[in-house]
C-alpha cells in the first residue's frame, strides 16, 4: 500500500493483509451484491517508497494488482510489489490482501479495513494493520494501526497490538488543467517501527505530489537523520545505502482496467 506516491501505502487499501482474512474475505464475497465490479491495475515507478522510506534500494519497481467491490461499499483486494531490503536482494516480493468498507455519510467520507503484508523471508517479518480515514472536501485524515506480527524464525520477538501506529493527513485540489496536485504528512512511531524498518527513531514523513492522466511526479522527505540509520550496536551499512535522511524524487505511471 500501494502506490509509490505520497503514502497511505494514502489511503489507498492497495498497501497492505493474515490469515484470517482468507475467511473474512470469503464473507465478504458472499455478501456483497450481484453488481460489484472487479478491476485491475498495474505501475510502474523509479522508486517504491512507503511512509517515506524506499522499499527497493532506490532502485525501479514494477506493481499490479485485483480489486472487488460491491454496490454497498464493501470491497476485497490484493496487490503485489518487488521489493528490495539488502543488495542482492532483487527478487524479493511483497504481497498484500486487503478488505474493507468505504462509503460517505452527511459529507463525511470513510474508509475503514483491514490489511496484510506479506513478504519472502529476507524482510524478517509479515505483518497486519488496522486502518480507518475519514475525508471532508480536499483534507482526508486516517490512521493505521498495527494488529500483530510473524516474525521469521530466529528474528526475535513478535509485536502486538498497538505496537506501531502510523497518522497521517492529506490535502487534495484539482487544478484548471485536469491535474491534482496533493501534500501529506505522517507520522510513523512504535517499537515495530525500528524492528522493521531498521530505523532508530520515530520520524515524519512528508510530500507533495503533482498527477495527471496516470502520470504522478513526487517529492517526499523524511525528519531522519543520518545516524538514524544505526543504533551503536548493528551494522545497518545496507540501511546508510538507502538514503532515507534525503529527500526523493518519484515519478510513476499507473494505469486501472475493468475485468
Amino acid at each position: 500500500m500501494m502506490t509509490p506516491t505520497l503514502s497511505v501505502k494514502k489511503a489507498s487499501p492497495r498497501m497492505k493483509i493474515v490469515a484470517s482474512s482468507a475467511l473474512a474475505g470469503t464473507l465478504l464475497l458472499a455478501s456483497v451484491s450481484a453488481q460489484a465490479e472487479l478491476s485491475a491495475n498495474a505501475s510502474i515507478t523509479n522508486n517504491y517508497l512507503w511512509r517515506g522510506l524506499t522499499q527497493t534500494m532506490n532502485l525501479p519497481a514494477t506493481q499490479g494488482g485485483i480489486d472487488y467491490a460491491a454496490d454497498n461499499g464493501f470491497y476485497v483486494g490484493t496487490w503485489i510489489s518487488n521489493v528490495e531490503y539488502d543488495a542482492g536482494d532483487a527478487y524479493s516480493y511483497e504481497h498484500d490482501m486487503y478488505f474493507g468498507l468505504s462509503g460517505e455519510s452527511g459529507g463525511v467520507g470513510f474508509d475503514i479495513g483491514y490489511l496484510y503484508f506479506n513478504y519472502d523471508d529476507n524482510a524478517e517479518f509479515d505483518f497486519s494493520e488496522v486502518y480507518g480515514s475519514l475525508s471532508v472536501g480536499a483534507f482526508t485524515f486516517g490512521a493505521n494501526i498495527l494488529a500483530d506480527t510473524e516474525a521469521a524464525e530466529g528474528i526475535g520477538q513478535d509485536f502486538g497490538f498497538g505496537e506501531a501506529t502510523y497518522f497521517y493527513g492529506d490535502y487534495a485540489i484539482e487544478l484548471a488543467n485536469e491535474a491534482e496536485l496533493s501534500f501529506h504528512v505522517g507520522r510513523h512511531s512504535g517499537d515495530f517501527v525500528e524492528a522493521f524498518n531498521g530505523v532508530t527513531d520515530d520520524y515524519i514523513d512528508y510530500g507533495v505530489t503533482l498527477a495527471k492522466s496516470g502520470f504522478a511526479f513526487s517529492i517526499i522527505g523524511t525528519t531522519l537523520a543520518s545516524d538514524d540509520n544505526n543504533d551503536g550496536e548493528e551494522d545497518y551499512a545496507s540501511m546508510s545505502a538507502r538514503d532515507n535522511d534525503e529527500i526523493k524524487f518519484v515519478l510513476s505511471y499507473s494505469v486501472d482496467f475493468e475485468l
